[in-house]
């Protein structure tokens, strides 16, 4: 976090490029009770084809979704900003319970309030099978390392 100023809107590049850092932190982090503190109590999601309102409803759904979705690993990147609203794409890689990997590719626009949480999100998100030897994303469970390549670095 930048220590001269929260990360509060309106963003320049350099605070929402840390916004969508701290963003993937808590998501590799895979605790949906971490991640939802990002969220207004009445934060709105278009998750795929899904709609999702309320940090209760965040926290189910992010607990159903890591159940499924094992080893999961998240790149995000920046894609534009303006004032109070950041689009980042972002791949992630996980894998099924029953050893079968898939690489997901999206994109998520995100609208903060005041206090720099997230009230509005949405994402649209395909995904495709990979084999194992295909995985980019290789880094131990956690945060993905600083020396790791982000998405315009390698990961095309």
């Amino acid at each position: 976090m930048s220590e001269l100023r929260p990360l509060l809107p309106p963003f320049t590049l350099e605070t929402a490029r840390q916004k969508a850092r701290l963003a993937e932190d808590a998501w590799n982090s895979r605790d949906p009770e971490r991640v939802s503190l990002a969220y207004t109590v009445t934060s709105q999601w278009r998750n795929r084809s899904l709609f999702i309102q309320g940090r209760e409803a965040i926290v189910t759904f992010l607990t159903h979704k890591w159940q499924r979705e094992r080893e999961y690993r998240l790149v995000k990147e920046v894609w534009a900003f303006h004032e109070n609203r950041i689009a980042v794409r972002f791949q992630y890689e996980y894998r099924t319970d029953e050893g079968n990997w898939f690489r997901a590719y999206g994109n998520e626009q995100w609208a903060f309030d005041a206090q720099g949480l997230m009230q509005r999100r949405e994402a649209s998100i395909n995904e495709v099978p990979i084999r194992e030897a295909e995985r980019k994303f290789r880094w131990p469970l956690g945060p993905r390392p600083v020396d790791h390549p982000g998405l315009a670095d390698e990961c095309q």
